[in-house]
């Protein structure tokens, strides 16, 4: 039986191939976009990218966590995890 430290890791995995894939779709917009949103999107994909580098830093701080201490890194990792859902959700409603 998995841990809840291990299931944790491996949703937040899963969910950092999610947003490396949004990144792209953000990437293609940018591209597509007019070129006074373009200055928009490359600073909302660079501000993605920060908080998502951030977010593998704390994931191999998760992966190596005591079973006792990873509950403490879990609190910043939701803040983070809350962050980039907000930025992704706001940039993607917006683009609609």
């Amino acid at each position: 039986m998995k841990s809840k430290k291990m299931e944790y890791v491996e949703k937040l995995s899963s969910q950092m191939i999610e947003w490396d894939n949004q990144i792209e779709e953000l990437k293609d917009k940018e591209e597509n976009a007019a070129p006074a949103l373009r200055e928009e999107y490359s600073e909302v994909i660079e501000a993605l990218q920060a908080k998502r580098y951030e977010a593998a830093q704390k994931l191999q701080g998760l992966s190596v966590a005591s079973d006792d201490g990873w509950e403490d890194l879990r609190v910043a990792v939701d803040e983070l995890w809350d962050e980039i859902k907000t930025i992704l959700h706001d940039v993607f409603t917006k683009s609609k």
